[in-house]
C-alpha cells in the first residue's frame, strides 16, 4: 500500500510539474518567458508551448490586438493667433515588440503605458495646433494635423515597441470662457442684423402703404371725376328730354311740376300745410290744370 501511495503521489507531482511547464498561447496574445527576472524568450506564434517549471521560469501574456487611447482630459491649446482651443483626440496603437515595450515601460502593464503615452500625444498636438489658426483648425487643416501628429509619434512608438495605426480628432471647440464670449458676440451680431431687417421692413411697409394710399386717392379721384362726368351727361340728357317734353305741352309740364311739389311737401301722412287756396301752389288744382289732369 505504501508503495502504491508513493507511486500515485509521484505521478501527481509529475503531472503538476508537467502542467507547470506547459502553457497555451492564444493568437490574440504575445507570451513572454521570464527566467530569474530576465526576459528569456518572446513567443509570437499561437499553440501549446513549453517552459521550465517555476520559479525557474514564468510566463506573462500581452494583448497584441489594436488598442484605443482617448484623450484623458481636455486641456486648452493656443493657436497661432493666441486663441484657446480644446481638442479631443484618440490614438489607435498596437504592440509589435513585447521586449522593447517591457524594457521601456518597466512593466507589462498596458494601462500604465497609456498613462505615459497620453502626455506625449498631447505634446504632439500642441506642436501642430500652435502653427495653425482657429479657422484652419475648424475647417481646413484637420487631416494635416492628424497626419502631423502621427508622424511625430512614429519615432517614439518604435522605442516603446508599439505601432501607431491611426490618430483622430474627435472634437475641436473653444474653451469654456471663450465659448461664452463668442456666443454673446454671436447673439449681439444676430440681434443687430434682426433690428436692421425689422427697420428695413418697417420702412418698406410704410413706403408700400403710402404708395397704396396714393394710388387709392388717384383711383377715387378718377372714379369721382368719371362719375361726375357721367352724371353731368345724364343731367344734360335729362334736361334736354324735359325741355323737349315740356315744350310740347307747357300746361302739362306746369301740372307735372306741381305734382312733384305736392309729393315732396306731403311725404308723411301727418304733415299739415295751411295756405291760401288762391295761392300759386294750388293753381294746378284749379282752372290752370290741363283738362286731362282735372279728371
Amino acid at each position: 500500500m505504501n508503495r502504491i501511495g508513493f507511486i500515485v503521489a509521484s505521478v501527481l507531482v509529475a503531472l503538476m510539474v508537467l502542467s507547470s511547464t506547459l502553457f497555451i498561447v492564444d493568437q490574440r496574445q504575445f507570451a513572454v518567458i521570464y527566467g530569474l527576472g530576465e526576459i528569456k524568450e518572446v513567443i509570437n506564434e499561437p499553440g501549446l508551448k513549453f517552459k521550465l517549471p517555476p520559479p525557474v521560469q514564468t510566463v506573462i501574456f500581452l494583448d497584441r490586438r489594436v488598442q484605443t487611447l482617448d484623450s484623458p482630459e481636455t486641456r486648452p491649446i493656443f493657436t497661432a493667433e493666441k486663441k484657446s482651443l480644446v481638442v479631443d483626440w484618440l490614438v489607435k496603437w498596437r504592440l509589435i515588440d513585447p521586449k522593447a515595450f517591457i524594457l521601456s515601460n518597466g512593466a507589462a502593464d498596458m494601462r500604465n503605458f497609456e498613462t505615459r503615452l497620453s502626455p506625449i500625444v498631447q505634446a504632439a498636438f500642441n506642436e501642430e495646433v500652435t502653427k495653425r489658426t482657429v479657422q484652419a483648425m475648424l475647417a481646413t487643416d484637420r487631416d494635416a494635423v492628424m497626419q502631423g501628429v502621427k508622424a511625430r509619434l512614429a519615432d517614439e512608438a518604435k522605442s516603446f515597441g508599439i505601432e501607431v495605426i491611426d490618430v483622430r480628432i474627435k472634437r475641436v471647440d473653444f474653451s469654456a470662457n471663450i465659448t461664452s464670449a463668442v456666443y454673446q458676440r454671436m447673439v449681439s451680431e444676430r440681434t443687430r442684423v434682426a433690428n436692421e431687417l425689422r427697420s428695413t421692413g418697417r420702412a418698406e411697409g410704410e413706403r408700400i402703404r403710402a404708395d397704396a394710399d396714393r394710388q387709392a386717392e388717384v383711383i377715387l379721384a378718377e372714379a369721382y371725376r368719371e362719375a361726375q362726368k357721367v352724371k353731368g351727361d345724364g343731367d344734360a340728357k335729362a334736361s334736354a328730354l324735359y325741355a323737349q317734353a315740356f315744350g310740347r305741352d307747357p300746361q302739362f309740364a306746369h301740372f307735372y311740376r306741381s305734382l312733384d311739389a305736392y309729393i315732396a311737401s306731403f311725404r308723411n301722412k301727418t304733415d299739415v300745410m295751411v295756405v291760401d287756396a288762391e295761392s300759386e301752389f294750388f293753381k294746378a288744382m284749379g282752372s290752370g290744370a290741363p283738362s286731362g289732369a282735372r279728371k
